[in-house]
């Protein structure tokens, strides 16, 4: 179990890759199922969180007391630190082993979530998902790097990435259902303590297959990069949230929109700059690699608002209770299984830009169907129909474009690569759910004020969010059919 990467020989190296970086040689035996089991149910715990706390919004905001806009911290609070802190998680397993740093992800994850289901009040709980956030950020990345050195390229790894960009799919909306019922039968902090079970699952399997392989030499992490990362996204996050109560034109908006510039810009001046960089700006020059992630990010953005507005929708516009609301995302769960695995078998047989702009032109039609539910919508005839389209289509894409993502990647930079797609998912979502929550606020007020009952005027204002989420893979879709050329089926292998 000891660090063997080292002595593994040379099998040519990626495009890209540094000189003289060889691929490190797969390791085979009868452990690679529970390898994948391990980094699988990593994975679950991570995805879940994005959404488990999603139907329990209305119930933690009437006991902890939660402004409207102060609401989305719930779910903000996680994903911009997850999104902020992937890259130096990626860098982690890389540097210090795969084995260890899973464990510790684990355990911190884990520790964040019994304290989270314990908060007494908003600041405690938003402390503690901003904990399950840097748990993530470790865990996430670490599962398509074990997944990159331990399985061949080709049917296996096809097969291995197949699985895991399916849990990582299906897994939000599973959230959305576990929340559901764990809400409605134990409360809303159990949709933080159930992860102390699982953690205590994960955490001896993980130790006993996954091995404790270092890629990238004497150990030395890009701290200040992370931090700066992470502090222009929740910069961008907090000045958009804050058109609640500041116009958009506001000195105080539009001041914390150019701190969060600044930042970026700052970072990029870092990257550069740095001897050892959170992200090699280099690996950009590869289209799948730029492509994958911009895409990452818009389908991030959709997918998580879609998530969050749909649950909001369900219980505050008809009245569902969480275990109704949980149980109504049950076929995009299903949805979102079937379109993964469709993708897993059509990514060797139909070129990638199919795949990629039909899965998202299947989500962003089903996301404009949400945008016509009202009041008088019924389950059958307003909610179940755009749940499929958008889970297929949500599903297909997520599978096709991880393994654009990831494929030709060199070893030493499999912690990147994998940290990036992970990013641009979480970092889209964050900005994407602030800047909606903002747009559906609007359109909430001004259905109110023109005469609008309360419940037509939240069907509005998510209903706005839904339109635009849709937008967004829309453009996803443009973009990808414009970019990427077509290619041979074999070659999407």
């Amino acid at each position: 179990m000891g660090d063997s990467a080292g002595h593994s020989p040379a099998r040519g190296t990626a495009p890209g890759a540094p000189p003289g970086a060889a691929e490190a040689t797969p390791c085979p035996g009868p452990r690679t199922g529970l390898v994948l089991a391990a980094v699988c149910l990593s994975q679950l715990i991570v995805v879940l969180d994005i959404s488990v706390v999603n139907v329990a919004l209305p119930e933690i905001s009437r006991d902890l007391g939660f402004s409207p806009g102060g609401l989305s911290w719930v779910v903000n609070a996680y994903t911009l630190v997850f999104g902020g802190l992937l890259l130096l998680g990626g860098r982690l397993a890389d540097l210090f082993g795969h084995r260890r740093t899973m464990a510790a992800g684990l355990v911190l994850f884990g520790v964040a979530s019994l304290l989270g289901g314990l908060a007494q009040n908003p600041a405690q709980l938003i402390a503690a998902r901003a904990g399950q956030g840097l748990a993530g950020a470790v865990l996430a990345p670490i599962g398509l790097t074990v997944i990159l050195v331990t399985f061949a390229e080709g049917p296996a790894r096809s097969r291995a990435v197949g699985v895991w960009a399916t849990v990582a799919g299906s897994g939000t909306a599973l959230g959305v259902l576990a929340g559901g019922l764990l809400t409605d039968l134990l409360g809303w902090r159990w949709v933080l303590l159930i992860n102390v079970p699982l953690v205590a699952l994960t955490l001896p399997i993980a130790l006993a297959s996954v091995r404790d392989r270092r890629t990238g030499g004497r150990a030395r992490l890009d701290v200040p990069g992370a931090v700066l990362v992470t502090a222009a996204m929740t910069a961008a996050a907090h000045g958009v949230l804050g058109t609640e109560h500041h116009a958009w034109g506001s000195v105080r908006t539009l001041s914390v929109l150019a701190l969060a510039v600044v930042l970026g810009a700052v970072f990029v001046w870092w990257e550069r700059r740095c001897p050892a960089p959170i992200v090699r700006l280099g690996i950009f020059r590869s289209r799948t690699v730029w492509l994958s992630n911009v895409t990452g990010l818009l389908v991030g953005a959709g997918m998580v608002a879609g998530f969050y507005f749909a649950s909001l929708f369900l219980q505050n516009v008809l009245g569902y209770g969480p275990m109704e609301a949980g149980a109504a995302f049950l076929p995009f769960c299903c949805g979102a299984v079937a379109g993964s695995t469709l993708g897993m078998r059509l990514v060797r047989r139909v070129d990638r830009r199919t795949l990629i702009v039909g899965g998202l032109l299947l989500g962003g039609t089903g996301m404009v169907w949400f945008s016509t539910m009202a009041p008088t919508s019924t389950f059958a005839g307003g909610f179940l129909g755009p749940s499929l389209v958008a889970s297929v289509g949500i599903g297909l894409s997520m599978v096709t474009n991880t393994y654009m993502g990831t494929s030709g990647v060199a070893p030493e930079e499999a912690g990147l690569a994998s940290g990036l797609l992970n990013a641009s998912r979480q970092c889209g979502g964050s900005i994407g759910l602030a800047v909606l929550s903002t747009l559906a606020l609007s359109a909430g007020r001004a259905s109110g004020n023109a005469g609008g009952t309360a419940q037509e005027a939240l069907a509005a204002g998510y209903g706005r969010a839904f339109l635009v989420a849709g937008g967004l893979l829309v453009a996803a879709a443009l973009l990808t059919a414009v970019s990427l050329p077509r290619e041979k089926p074999a070659a999407a292998s």
